[in-house]
């Protein structure tokens, strides 16, 4: 499977403190089934101070310590994008994470507050999409106003961004409302991918195998490659996980 959004630079934000707790975290993942993973430590402006440049240090280095290590994960990088006005600061200084960044599709990973949706919420993703920018907004069923009225999401949906749903959402992790909103959202057909947004082996781990296990009994194998492999990679730009991950999906259902 192909993660998009997972805390698992170390020393960056609230994921993995140390190298050793981030190995951890990588191993398990690759426990859970994922082969591809992209790094998404927090950008949020006077909290987590997380710059392009610095994340892409930060990758290249957890890289070499993965493969000296022998663990068999693909590792890209990116960034959980905090909605606040001085984002479009780092967007003016080149200093953005991109999600995927290829002719005709960039994306960022765009996480909104916790309690509610912004009033200038759409507002500030019509600014992003004049850049050129295309939001994937960062598991909005745990967001208290998507959790109340799932159809706030529509304008977003309409105005073309794309959706990310955590894993651990569908198989109830957040409580109830939670796992209620996912579940409007995959309805409607709204979600584009499901991801772990794991942070540590404790609360938050990676519950991506237990996801496409429900997807799977709610619609079977297609839709659940569709939410962890293939959309993921086109979100991404990483067309050779698809092929590749999508047969190890299936080889490895083949075995279950």
């Amino acid at each position: 499977m192909i993660d998009i959004h997972c805390h698992l630079l170390p020393g960056l934000d609230d994921g993995p403190a140390t190298p050793a707790d981030a190995l951890a975290l990588a191993q398990a993942l690759v426990a859970d089934g994922i082969t591809h993973v992209v790094a998404t430590p927090h950008v949020f402006p006077g909290r987590f101070d997380n710059r392009r440049s610095g994340v892409q240090a930060a990758r290249a280095g957890f890289a070499a310590l993965l493969a000296a290590r022998g663990v068999p994960l693909q590792l890209r990088c990116a960034g959980e994008v905090r909605l606040t006005p001085e984002v479009l600061d780092l967007l003016s200084l080149n200093e953005l994470p991109w999600l995927g960044d290829r002719p005709g599709l960039r994306t960022m990973l765009l996480e909104m507050p916790d309690d509610q949706v912004p009033l200038g919420a759409l507002a500030f993703v019509h600014a992003l999409q004049r850049e050129g920018i295309t939001p994937v907004l960062a598991h909005p069923e745990r967001n208290r106003g998507v959790m109340a009225q799932p159809e706030r999401l529509r304008p977003f949906l309409e105005t073309g961004c794309r959706v990310q749903v955590t894993a651990g959402s569908l198989v109830g992790q957040f409580g109830a409302k939670a796992q209620a909103a996912a579940e409007a959202l995959l309805e409607q057909g709204w979600v584009h991918a499901v991801a772990s947004d794991a942070h540590n082996l404790r609360g938050r781990v990676p519950r991506m195998a237990d996801a496409r296990r429900w997807l799977m009994e709610q619609a079977g194998e297609d839709f659940a490659r569709e939410l962890t492999v293939a959309g993921p990679a086109r979100l991404c730009g990483w067309p050779a996980a698809d092929q590749e991950a999508t047969a190890a999906l299936v080889g490895g259902l083949a075995h279950a």
